[in-house]
Parts: C-alpha cells; structure tokens; sequence
C-alpha cells in the first residue's frame, strides 16, 4: 500500500513537471510570437491606416482650443530658452524616453539630443530596420511645417487661455504625424526585401528621381486621401436627433483639411522617408 502510494506521488510530479514544462513552453512560444513583429506589405498598410484614425482625432481635438499664440511665443518660462509647446514637448519626451517609449524603431523624438536613457527593463523589439538607415528623423521639418502650415489652415485665431491643454494637444498630434511619416522606413524596408534587384540599381546610382518614381502609385494615394476625408467627415461630424437634417451637417474640422494634410505634406514627406531611406539601404 505504501509503494502505491509513492508511486502515485511519482507520477503526479512528473506530471507536474511536464505541465510546468508544457506552460513555460507555451509562453515562450507566445512571447516570441509577440516580439517577433513581422513586417509585410499588408501589415504595414493595415497599420498605416489605423495610424488615419489617430491623426483625424488629433486634428479633432486641438481643433477643441483656439489658436492660443502665447503657447508658441519666446520667454513665456523664466530660464527656459523656448515656448511653452516647446518645453511640453521637451519634457514629456524626457519622461516618455526614461520608460522606453524610443527603444522602439516606430517612435522618433522631436528633440533627440540629450534624451536621458530608459530607466525600464528593454523590450526586444524587432530589429527590422537597417541599421545604417534606421536613424533617420525628419521631425524638424515637421515641427516647422506644423506650426507655419497646418496649424493657421485649421485652428480658429484668438485665446481661450487653455495655453497647457493646448500644448498637450499639439504633442499628441505632432507625434502621430511623425509616427506615421516616419513609418516610410519600414515601407521602404518591405518593398525593397520584396523587389531588391530593381531598387539595387537605383540605390547605386543614386538616382532620387528613379526611386521616387518607383514608389509613386497616384490612384493608391488619391484612394487614403479620399478615406481620411471621409473619416474625418464620420469622426467629426456634429451629431444632432434633428431626423432629416443632412443638409445642416456641420463638422468640428473641415474635412478637406485632413485630405489636404495628407495629401500636401504626409504623403510627400513620406516618400521622401523612403528616398532617404533606400539612399542608404546598401551602406
């Protein structure tokens, strides 16, 4: 009786240990599927749309605020050379930097010098990019046309005083639009893994023209013009229990608006993420 007993007690720990075993397994597997992060052309472009929706809600909510030009004007901060949207993003970068948010290659600083290091265990994200090329940041010409451009094209003149939410806003927009400029990298990435041969040629001969050629597809980019438009126009739309009243539709952002930011500045400046890019592919 007590040999069947240990025996029992045998087996139910060597069950014990391959059930241990079998989970440890299963959770690795289900981590590497996780950090594995495949890039295809479908993933990207599903990803690129889903980046549409944050960027028409960013456009909706700093809409909500004036234009506010105390936020963006010199001297506002005693010992801060630089605006209020300047030291908001300057120091939230600084915090986001401290848990990680620049480990990954998705996300690129507006002000990248001296960003203090993560302070978080680092994650193992996918090293996709190459890494002579990874680097590339044009959030200076963003910040620039952000502020020049777009903001005048959209946001009512005048000062309602909300100065911080105002600059909160700005950021979060400005770090979608970057986001998604700068997801030409891995645009870039996939066609030229798919179609190395074609663009080899070009690379080496530097030919700019050649490579932006070759990524120019009009009907694909008047097609993400035409939905943004629309989602802006399903996002943005004033809602009211009037049944019939379609024709007094009136929207918190002009659509047009959207369509044009993507049309006169993200698209383009995100070919020319995917130029520089592939300029240096093959360094």
């Amino acid at each position: 009786m007590m040999l069947n007993f240990r025996l029992v007690i045998l087996v139910l720990a060597i069950c014990g240990v391959r059930y241990r075993m079998g989970m440890v397994k299963a959770e690795e597997l289900s981590l590497e599927s996780v950090k594995g992060k495949v890039y295809t052309l479908d993933s990207v472009r599903e990803a690129l749309i889903r980046q549409e929706d944050t960027i028409v809600f960013g456009l909706i909510e700093r809409a909500k605020f004036l234009m506010n030009s105390r936020t963006y004007g010199r001297e506002e901060i005693p010992g801060f050379a630089g605006s209020l949207a300047e030291f908001v993003v300057k120091n939230t970068e600084a915090v986001q930097a401290k848990v990680g948010r620049y480990n990954n290659p998705e996300e690129n600083p507006f002000f990248p010098e001296n960003l203090p290091p993560s302070l978080v265990p680092s994650y193992s994200f996918t090293q996709f990019l190459h890494p002579k090329a990874a680097s590339i940041n044009i959030n200076k010409s963003i910040w620039k046309i952000y502020f020049d451009e777009l903001l005048p094209s959209f946001v009512a003149s005048g000062d309602d005083g909300n100065y911080a939410q105002t600059a909160a806003s700005d950021l979060s927009l400005l770090q979608a639009i970057s986001r998604r400029i700068h997801y030409g990298k891995f645009v870039a990435e996939v066609k030229f893994r798919e179609s190395a041969q074609q663009y080899e040629s070009l690379i080496r001969a530097e030919d700019k023209g050649g490579l932006m050629k070759l990524l120019t597809f009009e009907s694909v980019e008047e097609t993400v013009r035409k939905r943004v438009e629309k989602k802006a126009m399903v996002f943005g739309q004033n809602v009211t229990l009037n049944n019939g009243d379609d024709k007094n539709v009136t929207y918190k952002v002009d659509p047009s608006v959207a369509a044009n930011l993507y049309k006169n500045w993200i698209i383009p400046l995100t070919k020319d993420v995917q130029v520089e890019y592939l300029l240096h592919r093959l360094d």
